[in-house]
């Protein structure tokens, strides 16, 4: 069982258990099921709402998921209105390319119990 220091803690360690791990991990890819349809913000915030009272790490990990999610929508938007001059083009499929990968190292290292934080996250939720 994995070890983690919850938010706002003394630095004690607290266990993990294979549940929260679990959804820790449901927290990040439960955004590729909200792809499909162009929501993949609604997979983190549904685990936030369900289980997000029950564990401080599965809270930490969905908050910082939704974050990621509603970021990568702000960019997205972005990048498609800067496709009438063009450079759009690249910075969507950059965008895209972005978050695929953090939304796969996010889900691998949350189910593994480590606490994940994406970068170039805009802390909109908190």
């Amino acid at each position: 069982m994995s070890q983690s220091f919850p938010p706002y803690s003394s630095g004690q360690p607290v266990p993990i258990s294979p549940s929260e791990q679990t959804w820790g991990g449901a927290a990040h890819w439960s955004a590729f099921i909200g792809a499909w349809l162009a929501l993949a913000f609604l997979g983190p915030l549904v685990v936030l709402l369900v289980k997000g009272n029950e564990s401080p790490y599965v809270r930490r990990q969905a908050v910082e998921a939704l974050n990621f999610q509603l970021s990568i929508l702000i960019y997205g938007i972005v990048s498609a209105i800067l496709m009438l001059v063009l450079v759009g083009f690249l910075l969507l499929a950059l965008v895209g390319l972005l978050w695929l990968v953090f939304t796969i190292i996010g889900s691998v290292k949350s189910a593994q119990g480590e606490i994940y934080r994406y970068p170039l996250t805009l802390r909109l939720v908190h």
